[in-house]
């Protein structure tokens, strides 16, 4: 069956690749979160795009502050970046997004994949949203679906839609990187949950064989990335041939039964992410606060014996 979106991400992966013109990488990494922020630019026209950034949240104070967001800016500064993107891989449920803060201070307009609508329908209803929570989306400045492309100076951004860990999930192609958001990880830790409303273990085992099917020296660049007992460095990038050769949960020779049957089974041990319930309000907001209420004060919700 013909991919044409895949196929033509292949194609610019090659292209680049033989080329050489190939986009300049500066990876952020917040050991709070465990949350890579990646700064690509074209080096020929110096524009970039911010992918998946953190504004930092001490959870028992209800502080946010911008350290891990000000290093960012620091750098595009120091480097005469242009920021056309904010980029998105899907609405966190780890970390809140700096992406506000970010277009204020630097620009770019703010994209995540088309999806958001189910995410923001679903969440919407859990945490018992009013009428003032639109959930078309338009808290965003830009939607992709799978197959679009957008431009990076002289380089092509294409998107992926890879659904599983969450509907939303999109991965950005930009030279011969691919930013996977959560779908994978480092090979030695393997990929993400599944159980999140909205998820499915055997969408996101689909989702997976689809980005195998790059060429095999496609740089992948991760969202995060956590300690094993055989390292305690982090680590964010690999290739797919390393994920196609190695990956604990998804190597080749893997079926679709076996890893589903992996992935429900250590889903139902894990506990919930430290920040889900603010990093969900917050992120289905494109990184908006909610509105203040009659006393100035921007709440959010905690519910009772939800998850």
């Amino acid at each position: 069956m013909s991919d044409l979106p895949l196929e033509a991400t292949s194609r610019q992966i090659r292209q680049a690749l033989r080329s050489g013109h190939l986009p300049v990488i500066r990876t952020f990494f917040d050991e709070a979160t465990f949350t890579a922020t990646h700064v690509v630019h074209d080096p020929a026209t110096r524009t970039a795009a911010i992918i998946d950034s953190v504004l930092d949240f001490d959870q028992p104070s209800g502080r946010t502050s911008t350290t891990s967001a000000d290093e960012v800016i620091a750098y595009v500064g120091q480097k005469g970046l242009s920021v056309a993107w904010l980029l998105e891989t899907h609405a966190h449920a780890d970390h809140l997004s700096a992406a506000p803060y970010l277009q204020e201070k630097v620009g770019g307009s703010i994209v995540i994949g088309a999806s958001i609508l189910t995410v923001q329908e679903v969440f919407g209803k859990i945490f018992n949203e009013g009428p003032a929570f639109k959930r078309d989306a338009t808290q965003f400045d830009r939607l992709v679906a799978d197959g679009d492309h957008l431009k990076l100076g002289d380089l092509d951004i294409s998107v992926l839609h890879v659904p599983g860990h969450t509907p939303a999930c999109v991965a950005y192609a930009i030279g011969d990187a691919l930013f996977a958001g959560d779908t994978l990880f480092m090979p030695d830790y393997g990929t993400a949950r599944a159980d999140f409303p909205g998820g499915d273990a055997r969408t996101l085992f689909r989702s997976i064989q689809r980005l195998m099917r790059l060429p095999d020296q496609t740089r992948v660049l991760l969202c995060h990335d956590y300690r094993t007992p055989e390292r305690s460095d982090f680590v964010w990038e690999t290739t797919i041939a390393a994920e196609r050769q190695a990956n604990v949960h998804v190597h080749e020779g893997v079926t679709e039964d076996q890893f589903v049957a992996m992935r429900e089974a250590r889903d139902a041990t894990l506990g919930m992410p430290r920040l889900i319930l603010p990093s969900i309000q917050i992120n289905m907001r494109a990184g908006h606060f909610p509105e203040p209420e009659d006393n100035g004060v921007r709440y959010l919700k905690l519910p009772i014996n939800l998850l």
